[in-house]
């Protein structure tokens, strides 16, 4: 198979890591990065947060495929230019980040984040002990990610429900939709998850209204997009008590600006955008996959409605 795939990430030493790997793996497959003699023959984009000039420059592309799971990194102009886009999908990333929404739910579940605070101060306090059955946790968005960290927090024995746009229907999941939907999902979540894609319906959906809406003493986990959260609000929410606190992994600016509230925030916990990641070799094969769909004009794998961002 002769395939030309060009890797335009923001990040140059990202994109030579993912150049030398596609070319270990796969040395019939031409990959160049931006500017290398013999890129401009590039068919397939391989993007994270690229360079919204990418078409003007590489008018050859036919096909524009995210290296995440995610796309709104690639920007208005990519995501309407009428080009097919695609994402990864991959099992080992819903496995960590089924790792990483546990360890959120335990951490309140057990109080953890209690014993931490409790250990700043140097106070030896032990707090009741929370059975999963009686922890009700909210997902917003069961796509490909929350619909698997749902179903398998379910089987292990929490109380699950989960918000969509569109009605769904997983085994021991409550499933809720639309606007009347999300109210009642909220009103009973003691966590609320959010990992929902991000567009120009979800963006700033974790706001003062949505915040309100949840139990005093809830908690938030998001691992979503940064700009689903609106950063004002939630500092509102839980210096006044009603909410507990949240987690947190993504964020508007990354990486979080030194002078951000929330770092200084009592019963935020931050992490830095690492709840989870695709295997770099699964990247590439989905990249070199796709890229022999596209030289036959077969159906590509994992294309998305660039208005739904999913």
């Amino acid at each position: 198979m002769s395939a030309a795939i060009l890797f335009a990430t923001n990040t140059p030493k990202y994109s030579s890591f993912l150049v030398n790997l596609c070319r270990e793996l796969y040395p019939d497959v031409k990959a160049f990065l931006p500017g290398e003699p013999g890129a401009e023959n590039a068919q397939i984009a391989a993007c994270w947060a690229p360079d919204q000039d990418l078409l003007i420059e590489y008018p050859n592309i036919k096909l524009i495929h995210s290296v995440a799971a995610g796309v709104d990194h690639l920007g208005e102009t990519l995501l309407t230019a009428g080009l097919p886009v695609c994402r990864v999908v991959d099992d080992g990333q819903k496995m960590g980040m089924f790792e990483y929404i546990l360890y959120g739910i335990l951490n309140v579940q057990r109080n953890f984040d209690k014993a931490i605070q409790e250990q700043s101060i140097k106070n030896w306090q032990r707090y009741p002990i929370r059975k999963k059955k009686d922890i009700r946790i909210g997902f917003l968005g069961l796509g490909e990610l929350g619909g698997y960290v749902s179903s398998q927090l379910a089987a292990f024995g929490y109380s699950v429900s989960g918000w969509s746009r569109t009605e769904k229907f997983l085994q021991d999941v409550h499933c809720y939709f639309g606007e009347d939907g999300l109210d009642s999902l909220l009103e009973q979540s003691d966590i609320v998850v959010n990992i929902l894609p991000l567009n120009a319906s979800t963006q700033g959906i974790l706001n003062a209204q949505v915040f309100n809406k949840m139990p005093e003493g809830s908690y938030l986990i998001n691992c979503g997009r940064g700009d689903h959260l609106v950063e004002a609000d939630l500092i509102q929410a839980i210096e006044s008590g009603h909410l507990r606190g949240a987690l947190l992994d993504v964020f508007s600016v990354e990486p979080l600006p030194e002078n951000n509230p929330l770092w200084t925030t009592q019963g935020v916990s931050i992490t830095p955008h690492v709840a989870s990641d695709a295997s770099k070799p699964e990247i590439i094969h989905q990249l070199v996959d796709n890229a022999k769909k596209l030289a036959v004009e077969e159906r590509l794998n994992n294309q998305i409605n660039p208005t739904l961002g999913y």
